[in-house]
């Protein structure tokens, strides 16, 4: 991260982190917390080592990742991860090969300790204990809204209904009500998923089974467009590799890093901060263990949304899409 870039992140963080100074073992500024976290968040190491790195102790260490942590998401998550100007979102997708679309979604999941309480619930199809992040990205591979905090046995398609976003799809407050025709049917800007997800009048996904070339063509600009929340979680884990081994946090505490974890990338890619690419290749070294689960894919199929899909396929085979 560039200079410039920490200290204005310090300068939004300072309202939340200058009065809680003497309540730490030692009076830290808000650079050093802002510091602290940051490796931690960033780096596999341990408490102990990150306090060695900073001259403090590791409880001091644990207090500045959470305190960051509860910053980041009470001042800047409104502001950073949010949907922006919409059309640029609309025209970048359409530029990509998919028509009318404001974003792509998709679940991840972060690997944990076993919890407490009710841990089976965690235990995902991949045998280990995990928590779902579900997120929307833009074109650029921003996130316009994330869910944190679902179980990792629970489907994709289970905590995407039981999701904010679902209800403001459903209720068509997302986005501006902008239509654009595609054969005789009106098609509303939509987001594109995977086979986990249902098929709705502003959910995209793909053909499955045996298909035809429509549908192959059709499936290759969804999954070229939809590549960029794949991207994005990459990025996301390969700059803070916390997400990549097991979080050592409470059940209360581990959503709130998952969600500074995303602002904080938000922040880095609309900075244009470097992002090397040996990271990937370490971050899949460290991500070896805890391979992402398989999803189940959903039949279900909202009344009237295949009078959107076909005729869009189609639009696709003729060259008349507007793309």
């Amino acid at each position: 991260m560039r200079k410039g870039t920490f200290m204005e992140l310090c300068d939004l963080l300072s309202p939340a982190l200058k009065h809680r100074n003497n309540k730490m073992r030692a009076a830290l500024t808000v650079e050093k917390q802002v510091a602290i976290a940051l490796w931690k968040l960033a780096m596999p190491d341990s408490y102990r080592s990150v306090g060695n790195q900073f001259g403090v102790g590791k409880s001091t260490v644990g207090a500045a990742v959470m305190q960051v942590a509860h910053a980041i998401r009470d001042l800047l998550i409104s502001r950073v991860v949010t949907l922006g100007n919409v059309q640029v979102i609309v025209d970048g997708f359409a530029a990509m090969g998919f028509p009318n679309c404001g974003g792509a979604i998709d679940g991840t999941h972060i690997p944990i300790l076993a919890p407490e309480h009710q841990a089976a619930n965690y235990i995902n199809r991949k045998g280990y204990f995990s928590i779902v992040l579900q997120a929307l990205v833009d074109h650029k591979g921003c996130f316009t809204n994330i869910n944190v905090g679902w179980p990792g046995k629970v489907h994709d398609a289970r905590i995407f209904r039981n999701s904010g976003l679902f209800q403001k799809l459903q209720e068509g407050t997302l986005f501006p009500d902008q239509k654009i025709t595609v054969g005789d049917v009106e098609m509303p800007i939509c987001i594109l998923g995977d086979p986990a997800y249902p098929l709705m009048p502003w959910i995209m996904k793909p053909y499955t089974g045996s298909l035809d070339s429509s549908q192959e063509l059709f499936n290759y600009r969804l999954s070229k467009c939809r590549m960029v929340v794949e991207c994005a979680f990459e990025r996301l884990k390969a700059r803070w590799r916390c997400l990549l081994t097991r979080l050592d946090l409470s059940e209360t505490n581990i959503p709130t890093v998952i969600t500074a974890c995303c602002a904080l990338h938000n922040i880095y890619e609309s900075k244009g901060e470097t992002f090397m690419v040996g990271w990937e290749v370490e971050a899949n070294h460290l991500a070896a263990g805890y391979v992402q689960p398989d999803t189940r894919a959903v039949r279900r199929a909202q009344e009237g949304t295949v009078r959107i899909r076909e005729p869009l396929k189609t639009s696709f085979m003729t060259g008349q899409a507007t793309v």
